[in-house]
């Protein structure tokens, strides 16, 4: 199967289409190879426009809201970027093509285990794989230029706004199983400004806050 060809076409015509216009989060997904985060079984199902299951409960996202994220995070290449709930690892890989350093936290032993073989093994050498509770940050690499959350919340942890840099962005899915809102807050002078981007669905957010 040609999955260059299959990569283009996806961002042809989910991403592009859809208005997505950052050359840098284009150039990303044309360069990540998609298929290689997602379970053999359902490899050739890689670059449909859809979530797919990558086992213990969780998913890796549409490719369209993994390029809305990425996009919306304003990344210019310098950026030190968090990122709670590694998955299968393919939004730190895109991550890693648009800042200098991620570091990415899951809580699922296996994933995390899957997901840091497989990023050195594509020679991933500025993502730093963390097994723990993301609801609580990293505090020994705070504070962070952005941070990602790729699982929902009722509520923005309060680590992750203290990990936050004064004019970082925090991206986030906000609400319950049934309705969420992709979120985007700000960090100015201390102060919080919350801006919603469109409704979404993602797994929720399991730990201590």
């Amino acid at each position: 199967m040609d999955y260059e060809k299959l990569r283009k076409r996806m961002v042809k015509e989910q991403i592009v289409t859809r208005e997505i216009k950052d050359k840098r989060v284009i150039d990303a997904f044309l360069k990540v190879e998609r298929h290689r985060f997602v379970p053999q079984d359902l490899i050739n199902t890689a670059y449909g426009d859809f979530p797919l299951p990558i086992g213990e409960g969780q998913t890796i996202s549409q490719p369209y809201i993994v390029a809305l994220m990425t996009e919306e995070l304003r990344l210019e290449g310098g950026e030190r970027v968090l990122e709670i709930g590694t998955g299968s690892g393919y939004q730190a890989a895109i991550l890693a093509q648009l800042c200098s350093q991620v570091y990415t936290i899951e809580r699922i032993t296996s994933l995390a285990k899957r997901a840091q073989i497989l990023l050195k093994e594509l020679n991933y050498n500025n993502i730093i794989v963390k097994l723990g509770d993301g609801t609580v940050g990293l505090s020994e690499e705070a504070p962070f230029d952005r941070i990602m959350v790729t699982a929902a919340t009722q509520r923005t942890p309060p680590a992750l706004i203290e990990q936050l840099k004064d004019g970082g962005r925090l991206l986030l899915p906000l609400g319950n199983s049934f309705s969420q809102v992709l979120t985007l807050v700000e960090k100015q002078a201390n102060h919080l400004n919350s801006r919603s981007i469109c409704n979404c669905v993602f797994v929720p957010l399991i730990g201590k806050c």
